[in-house]
């Protein structure tokens, strides 16, 4: 494979990818409907991996309004790090963004701060 199209077909790669992780458009060939399925199933799978790593989080927030808030969190913000961070990320996330019972909030919080902090208490 020459030069020219190693550099090609990492930059379909990168685009692909995008589509899919960071909710960029779907490059040109892809069926965009398709593409949008599939990120969204890439999407589930993600929360409910940091679901089996910070259980705590669902218990928090309910099943379903941690789905819907993690659906939003996660469009168009790709993974940078490992499920642990991701979930952290998603914590402050919802502590910036959401609206939650005060007492909800208070634990968030308190599961964050144990957390985030240099070393576990």
């Amino acid at each position: 494979m020459s030069d020219d199209a190693r550099a090609r077909l990492g930059r379909d790669q990168a685009a692909l990818l995008s589509a899919l992780v960071a909710g960029a458009a779907a490059p040109p060939g892809f069926d965009r409907e398709r593409l949008e399925i599939q990120a969204r199933a890439l999407r589930a799978k993600r929360a409910d991996i940091v679901a089996k790593v910070a259980p705590r989080l669902p218990e928090l927030l309910g099943a379903e309004e941690y789905r819907a808030l993690f659906t939003a969190y996660a469009t168009g913000r790709p993974m940078t790090a490992n499920y642990r961070w991701d979930a952290l990320h998603f914590a402050a996330y919802v502590l910036k963004e959401a609206r939650l019972p005060r007492s909800s909030r208070r634990e968030l919080k308190r599961w964050y701060r144990h957390r985030a902090g240099p070393r576990p208490r």
